[in-house]
C-alpha cells in the first residue's frame, strides 16, 4: 500500500506491507504531475514499514529511474531493515539521484526543507 502526500519541498511517500507495481504507477503519476508543477521535486521515500516488494515493481522502478532521474531532485529515505537499506544503496549507483538514508521522517523532512548544510 502506498501514501503519497504533496509537501512544499515535492512528494511525502510512505509504503506499507508491499509495494506493488500498482502502488509503483501510482507514485510515477504523482512525481511526473508534481515535476510538471514543481521543477525537480524533492522526495522523502519512507520504507520503515515496508515489509516486501514484487519483481514487476522492481523491474518498472529501474527502468522509470533511468528514463526520468533527472525529473526531481534529492530523495531521502527513511529505512530500518538493513536489506532495503542495501536494495536501495544499489538502486542509488544505478542512477544519478542524490540520496540520503535517515533513521526517522522528521530528520528527513529537515533535510529536504533545510537542504545539505544540515
Amino acid at each position: 500500500m502506498i501514501s503519497i502526500r504533496e509537501q512544499d519541498y515535492g512528494l511525502d511517500v510512505a509504503l506499507y506491507g508491499e509495494f506493488t507495481l500498482a502502488d509503483f504507477k501510482l507514485f510515477e503519476e504523482a512525481l511526473m504531475k508534481r515535476s510538471g508543477e514543481h521543477g525537480k521535486p524533492d522526495i522523502l521515500l519512507d520504507l520503515s514499514e515496508l515489509k516486501d516488494f514484487t519483481i514487476d515493481m522492481a523491474l518498472e522502478e529501474v527502468k522509470f529511474m533511468r528514463a526520468h532521474e533527472e525529473n526531481f531532485g534529492r530523495i531521502a529515505l527513511v529505512v530500518e531493515d538493513v536489506w532495503i537499506k542495501l536494495a536501495t544503496h544499489i538502486a542509488g549507483m544505478l542512477s544519478d539521484a542524490k540520496s540520503h538514508h535517515f533513521e526517522t521522517v522528521e530528520e528527513a523532512q529537515v533535510w529536504l526543507k533545510l537542504g545539505d548544510s544540515v
